[in-house]
């Protein structure tokens, strides 16, 4: 647990990957969007692989490059014509993820629900990704306030803003939100809003509602 802040806890949010559901990860990203891409009639260059990995955006420090811009970008770049909206579907379904939820997240999920709003916020520059997961998940969804990806609110964690974004929808201060993790850099970013991270190696998912369960956070 990462040192406390301050205050009665206003809310909890919860990243997703890692935290509270795992998913296989695709070895060659490239590979899976250049097969998702070429089943639908777009001709991918045949260094698509040097492309891929090429930066195409410029973007702030902290701003999320989404996956669908940077892919559009690269076909782009290399000449081809391409339609948003068929490069968006490639993008999504070369990373249909096959969820496992980690053991104790469903129950700390619903415990923490019962007393206080509950959301998450994830590093994901891939759209409905997310939403995809918890569905996939055991987790009840429905006792989420708010799910903030980097892809829609712009900013990923570590960067103040994603935490201002969760706060926000969840309709409290962030210095009043304890955030679950598993990252000490990106999950941690909290504490210099004023909040608490606390990271799921140094509190298991099952103990969270004893440890949560009534504490005040003194400053």
């Amino acid at each position: 647990m990462r040192a406390s802040h301050g205050g009665t806890i206003g809310a909890v949010s919860f990243d997703l990957f890692g935290t509270l559901v795992t998913v296989a990860q695709e070895a060659e990203p490239s590979i899976a969007i250049e097969r998702e891409l070429e089943t639908r009639g777009i001709d991918v260059p045949g260094d698509w692989t040097r492309r891929y990995s090429t930066a195409y955006l410029d973007r702030d420090p902290g701003a999320e490059v989404v996956l669908v811009d940077h892919v559009a970008a690269a076909l782009e770049a290399a000449g081809r014509d391409v339609d948003r909206d068929v490069v968006r579907d490639a993008v999504i379904d070369a990373f249909d993820p096959v969820v496992e939820t980690v053991p104790g997240a469903a129950a700390a999920v619903e415990s923490l629900a019962d007393r206080w709003v509950v959301g998450v916020l994830s590093n994901c520059s891939v759209p409905g990704i997310a939403d995809r997961a918890i569905e996939r998940s055991s987790i009840d969804g429905s006792r989420f306030d708010a799910v903030v990806t980097s892809e829609a609110c712009g900013w990923r964690k570590p960067d103040e803003r994603a935490f201002e974004a969760i706060a926000h929808a969840l309709g409290v201060e962030p210095k009043d939100v304890v955030h679950i993790g598993d990252d000490p850099i990106a999950d941690g970013g909290i504490d210099d809003l004023g909040g608490t991270a606390i990271l799921v190696d140094d509190v298991s998912l099952r103990a969270l509602p004893e440890v949560l369960e009534g504490r005040e956070w003194i400053r």
